[in-house]
Protein backbone atom coordinates (compact mmCIF):
# COMPACT_ATOMS: atom_id res chain seq x y z
CA UNK A 1 0.00 0.00 0.00
CA UNK A 2 2.81 2.44 0.92
CA UNK A 3 4.58 1.81 -2.40
CA UNK A 4 1.36 2.48 -4.31
CA UNK A 5 0.82 5.69 -2.35
CA UNK A 6 4.32 6.96 -3.10
CA UNK A 7 3.85 6.13 -6.78
CA UNK A 8 0.55 8.04 -6.76
CA UNK A 9 2.20 11.08 -5.17
CA UNK A 10 4.96 10.90 -7.78
CA UNK A 11 2.39 10.89 -10.60
CA UNK A 12 0.49 13.80 -9.08
CA UNK A 13 3.75 15.73 -8.76
CA UNK A 14 4.51 15.23 -12.45
CA UNK A 15 0.96 16.02 -13.53
CA UNK A 16 0.88 19.25 -11.54
CA UNK A 17 4.34 20.48 -12.56
CA UNK A 18 4.32 24.19 -13.49
CA UNK A 19 3.43 25.00 -17.08
CA UNK A 20 6.81 26.57 -17.79
CA UNK A 21 8.69 23.29 -17.21
CA UNK A 22 9.18 22.72 -20.95
CA UNK A 23 9.34 25.08 -23.90
CA UNK A 24 10.16 28.13 -21.77
CA UNK A 25 11.80 30.81 -23.90
CA UNK A 26 14.94 32.36 -22.43
CA UNK A 27 14.75 36.00 -23.48
CA UNK A 28 16.16 37.97 -20.51
CA UNK A 29 19.36 37.18 -18.65
CA UNK A 30 20.68 39.18 -15.70
CA UNK A 31 24.45 39.29 -15.23
CA UNK A 32 25.69 40.27 -11.79
CA UNK A 33 29.33 41.25 -11.28
CA UNK A 34 30.00 40.39 -7.64
CA UNK A 35 31.05 43.05 -5.11
CA UNK A 36 31.96 46.55 -6.38
CA UNK A 37 32.53 50.03 -4.97
CA UNK A 38 33.52 49.98 -1.32
CA UNK A 39 33.28 46.17 -1.31
CA UNK A 40 36.43 44.97 -3.07
CA UNK A 41 35.80 41.30 -2.39
CA UNK A 42 38.76 38.92 -2.28
CA UNK A 43 42.25 40.36 -2.77
CA UNK A 44 45.15 38.93 -4.73
CA UNK A 45 48.69 40.11 -5.29
CA UNK A 46 47.81 42.35 -8.22
CA UNK A 47 44.03 42.66 -8.29
CA UNK A 48 40.69 42.77 -6.50
CA UNK A 49 37.73 40.49 -7.05
CA UNK A 50 35.38 43.38 -7.87
CA UNK A 51 37.43 44.32 -10.94
CA UNK A 52 37.82 40.79 -12.26
CA UNK A 53 34.11 40.03 -11.95
CA UNK A 54 33.20 43.21 -13.81
CA UNK A 55 35.67 42.48 -16.61
CA UNK A 56 34.31 38.96 -17.08
CA UNK A 57 30.67 40.07 -16.93
CA UNK A 58 31.14 42.78 -19.57
CA UNK A 59 32.84 40.29 -21.89
CA UNK A 60 30.11 37.72 -21.27
CA UNK A 61 27.40 40.29 -21.94
CA UNK A 62 28.97 41.22 -25.27
CA UNK A 63 29.20 37.56 -26.35
CA UNK A 64 25.56 36.99 -25.42
CA UNK A 65 24.37 40.08 -27.30
CA UNK A 66 26.42 39.20 -30.39
CA UNK A 67 25.55 35.50 -30.46
CA UNK A 68 22.02 35.22 -29.06
CA UNK A 69 20.05 37.95 -30.82
CA UNK A 70 16.79 37.01 -29.09
CA UNK A 71 18.24 37.54 -25.61
CA UNK A 72 18.23 40.81 -23.70
CA UNK A 73 21.19 41.22 -21.33
CA UNK A 74 20.59 43.14 -18.12
CA UNK A 75 23.44 44.13 -15.78
CA UNK A 76 23.29 44.79 -12.05
CA UNK A 77 26.33 47.04 -12.51
CA UNK A 78 28.58 48.15 -15.37
CA UNK A 79 31.01 50.25 -13.32
CA UNK A 80 32.72 50.28 -9.94
CA UNK A 81 29.62 50.77 -7.80
CA UNK A 82 28.07 48.59 -5.11
CA UNK A 83 24.42 47.59 -5.51
CA UNK A 84 23.21 45.91 -2.33
CA UNK A 85 22.32 42.22 -2.52
CA UNK A 86 18.64 43.12 -2.28
CA UNK A 87 19.03 45.62 -5.13
CA UNK A 88 20.67 42.99 -7.31
CA UNK A 89 17.84 40.51 -7.20
CA UNK A 90 15.31 43.35 -7.31
CA UNK A 91 16.78 44.34 -10.68
CA UNK A 92 16.25 40.78 -11.91
CA UNK A 93 12.73 40.49 -10.50
CA UNK A 94 11.50 43.78 -11.89
CA UNK A 95 12.93 42.91 -15.30
CA UNK A 96 11.00 39.62 -15.31
CA UNK A 97 14.26 37.85 -16.14
CA UNK A 98 14.53 34.18 -17.03
CA UNK A 99 18.01 33.58 -15.62
CA UNK A 100 20.23 35.18 -12.99
CA UNK A 101 24.01 34.67 -13.03
CA UNK A 102 26.27 36.12 -10.36
CA UNK A 103 29.99 36.05 -11.20
CA UNK A 104 32.56 35.79 -8.40
CA UNK A 105 36.22 34.97 -7.78
CA UNK A 106 37.24 32.40 -5.19
CA UNK A 107 39.85 32.59 -2.41
CA UNK A 108 41.06 30.38 0.42
CA UNK A 109 41.65 31.56 3.99
CA UNK A 110 45.39 30.95 3.68
CA UNK A 111 47.65 29.39 6.30
CA UNK A 112 49.47 30.65 9.38
CA UNK A 113 52.90 29.39 10.48
CA UNK A 114 54.84 30.03 13.70
CA UNK A 115 58.61 29.74 13.41
CA UNK A 116 61.44 30.08 15.91
CA UNK A 117 63.27 33.40 15.50
CA UNK A 118 65.88 33.26 18.27
CA UNK A 119 66.10 34.43 21.86
CA UNK A 120 65.78 37.68 23.70
CA UNK A 121 66.57 38.68 27.27
CA UNK A 122 63.76 40.05 29.40
CA UNK A 123 63.56 41.23 32.99
CA UNK A 124 61.43 39.25 35.42
CA UNK A 125 61.54 40.90 38.79
CA UNK A 126 65.20 41.34 39.70
CA UNK A 127 66.37 38.72 37.26
CA UNK A 128 67.12 38.88 33.57
CA UNK A 129 66.16 35.71 31.71
CA UNK A 130 66.50 34.46 28.17
CA UNK A 131 63.24 33.59 26.40
CA UNK A 132 62.45 32.18 22.98
CA UNK A 133 61.02 34.45 20.28
CA UNK A 134 58.66 33.18 17.57
CA UNK A 135 57.53 34.84 14.37
CA UNK A 136 53.97 34.35 13.11
CA UNK A 137 53.49 34.65 9.38
CA UNK A 138 50.19 34.45 7.48
CA UNK A 139 50.54 32.97 3.99
CA UNK A 140 47.78 34.08 1.64
CA UNK A 141 49.01 32.18 -1.39
CA UNK A 142 47.34 28.88 -2.21
CA UNK A 143 47.73 25.99 -4.59
CA UNK A 144 43.95 25.60 -4.81
CA UNK A 145 42.63 25.97 -8.34
CA UNK A 146 39.56 25.39 -10.46
CA UNK A 147 35.98 26.53 -10.82
CA UNK A 148 32.76 25.75 -8.98
CA UNK A 149 29.15 26.83 -9.32
CA UNK A 150 26.62 27.32 -6.54
CA UNK A 151 22.85 26.95 -6.53
CA UNK A 152 20.56 27.97 -3.70
CA UNK A 153 20.69 25.90 -0.50
CA UNK A 154 17.42 24.31 0.57
CA UNK A 155 17.34 26.16 3.90
CA UNK A 156 16.73 29.44 2.01
CA UNK A 157 13.75 28.09 0.09
CA UNK A 158 11.27 30.16 2.10
CA UNK A 159 12.86 33.39 0.84
CA UNK A 160 12.79 32.07 -2.71
CA UNK A 161 9.14 31.20 -2.35
CA UNK A 162 8.38 34.68 -0.98
CA UNK A 163 9.95 36.19 -4.12
CA UNK A 164 7.96 33.86 -6.37
CA UNK A 165 4.77 34.83 -4.56
CA UNK A 166 5.53 38.54 -4.80
CA UNK A 167 6.27 38.40 -8.52
CA UNK A 168 3.73 35.69 -9.31
CA UNK A 169 2.11 37.50 -12.24
CA UNK A 170 5.36 37.53 -14.20
CA UNK A 171 6.69 34.20 -12.95
CA UNK A 172 3.68 32.09 -13.88
CA UNK A 173 2.59 33.86 -17.07
CA UNK A 174 -0.96 32.93 -16.03
CA UNK A 175 -2.88 35.89 -14.55
CA UNK A 176 -4.56 34.98 -11.29
CA UNK A 177 -2.85 31.59 -10.93
CA UNK A 178 -1.28 32.60 -7.62
CA UNK A 179 -4.05 33.77 -5.32
CA UNK A 180 -3.06 34.29 -1.70
CA UNK A 181 -6.57 33.28 -0.64
CA UNK A 182 -6.35 29.94 -2.45
CA UNK A 183 -4.82 27.07 -0.39
CA UNK A 184 -3.41 25.60 -3.63
CA UNK A 185 -1.17 28.64 -4.11
CA UNK A 186 1.39 27.47 -1.54
CA UNK A 187 1.68 24.15 -3.37
CA UNK A 188 2.13 25.84 -6.74
CA UNK A 189 4.81 28.18 -5.35
CA UNK A 190 6.67 25.20 -3.84
CA UNK A 191 6.58 23.49 -7.23
CA UNK A 192 8.02 26.55 -8.94
CA UNK A 193 10.75 26.76 -6.31
CA UNK A 194 11.72 23.12 -6.87
CA UNK A 195 11.62 23.54 -10.65
CA UNK A 196 13.87 26.63 -10.38
CA UNK A 197 16.35 24.60 -8.30
CA UNK A 198 16.37 21.77 -10.85
CA UNK A 199 16.97 24.23 -13.65
CA UNK A 200 19.70 26.00 -11.70
CA UNK A 201 21.51 22.69 -11.21
CA UNK A 202 21.17 21.99 -14.93
CA UNK A 203 22.63 25.39 -15.83
CA UNK A 204 25.45 25.04 -13.31
CA UNK A 205 26.34 21.57 -14.58
CA UNK A 206 26.53 22.81 -18.17
CA UNK A 207 28.78 25.72 -17.18
CA UNK A 208 31.09 23.41 -15.24
CA UNK A 209 31.26 21.03 -18.20
CA UNK A 210 32.44 23.89 -20.41
CA UNK A 211 35.11 24.90 -17.91
CA UNK A 212 36.33 21.30 -17.78
CA UNK A 213 36.52 21.19 -21.58
CA UNK A 214 38.96 24.12 -21.39
CA UNK A 215 41.21 22.12 -19.07
CA UNK A 216 40.11 23.85 -15.87
CA UNK A 217 39.65 21.78 -12.71
CA UNK A 218 35.93 21.05 -12.23
CA UNK A 219 35.00 21.43 -8.54
CA UNK A 220 31.35 20.71 -9.25
CA UNK A 221 27.93 22.21 -8.56
CA UNK A 222 27.16 22.82 -4.89
CA UNK A 223 24.37 24.23 -2.73
CA UNK A 224 24.77 27.23 -0.47
CA UNK A 225 22.36 29.63 1.22
CA UNK A 226 23.35 32.72 -0.75
CA UNK A 227 21.26 35.87 -0.34
CA UNK A 228 21.84 37.02 -3.90
CA UNK A 229 20.21 33.81 -5.20
CA UNK A 230 17.51 33.50 -2.55
CA UNK A 231 15.73 36.72 -3.43
CA UNK A 232 15.47 36.19 -7.18
CA UNK A 233 12.23 34.70 -8.56
CA UNK A 234 13.90 32.65 -11.30
CA UNK A 235 16.62 30.01 -11.79
CA UNK A 236 20.04 31.31 -10.87
CA UNK A 237 23.64 30.34 -10.19
CA UNK A 238 26.75 31.87 -8.67
CA UNK A 239 29.93 31.03 -10.58
CA UNK A 240 33.34 31.03 -8.89
CA UNK A 241 35.79 31.54 -11.78
CA UNK A 242 39.08 30.74 -10.06
CA UNK A 243 41.25 31.47 -7.01
CA UNK A 244 42.59 35.00 -6.73
CA UNK A 245 45.21 34.00 -4.14
CA UNK A 246 46.66 31.39 -6.49
CA UNK A 247 49.27 33.46 -8.40
CA UNK A 248 48.88 31.45 -11.62
CA UNK A 249 45.08 31.68 -11.62
CA UNK A 250 45.19 35.35 -10.69
CA UNK A 251 47.48 36.10 -13.63
CA UNK A 252 45.18 34.07 -15.91
CA UNK A 253 42.05 35.89 -14.73
CA UNK A 254 43.75 39.27 -15.23
CA UNK A 255 44.71 38.49 -18.80
CA UNK A 256 42.50 39.30 -21.79
CA UNK A 257 42.72 35.70 -23.00
CA UNK A 258 41.81 34.35 -19.58
CA UNK A 259 38.78 36.57 -19.15
CA UNK A 260 37.61 35.80 -22.68
CA UNK A 261 37.94 32.03 -22.11
CA UNK A 262 36.01 32.25 -18.83
CA UNK A 263 33.27 34.30 -20.48
CA UNK A 264 33.08 31.82 -23.37
CA UNK A 265 32.73 28.84 -21.03
CA UNK A 266 29.84 30.52 -19.20
CA UNK A 267 28.23 31.57 -22.49
CA UNK A 268 28.42 28.04 -23.89
CA UNK A 269 26.86 26.69 -20.71
CA UNK A 270 24.02 29.22 -21.03
CA UNK A 271 23.54 28.39 -24.71
CA UNK A 272 23.33 24.64 -23.99
CA UNK A 273 20.85 25.30 -21.18
CA UNK A 274 18.76 27.57 -23.41
CA UNK A 275 18.55 24.97 -26.17
CA UNK A 276 17.46 22.32 -23.69
CA UNK A 277 14.92 24.55 -21.94
CA UNK A 278 13.28 25.67 -25.17
CA UNK A 279 12.68 22.20 -26.63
Amino acid sequence: MRIKLLFFVFLVSIASEPVFATGKKITKIVLDAGHGGHDAGARGQISYEKNLTLGIVLRLGKILRDSLKDVQVIYTRTSDIYPSLAERHEIANRADADLFLSIHINATPGTTTRTFAGYKTVRRGKKRVKTAVYRTVHHRETGANGTETYVLGLHRNSQKEDAIGEYGETVTEEPGLLNENDPQTAIIIAQYSQAFLNRSVSLGSKIQTEFASQGRRDMGVKQKGLEVLAGSAMPGVLVECGFINNPDEEAYMNSEDGQQEIALAIYRGIKAYKLEAER
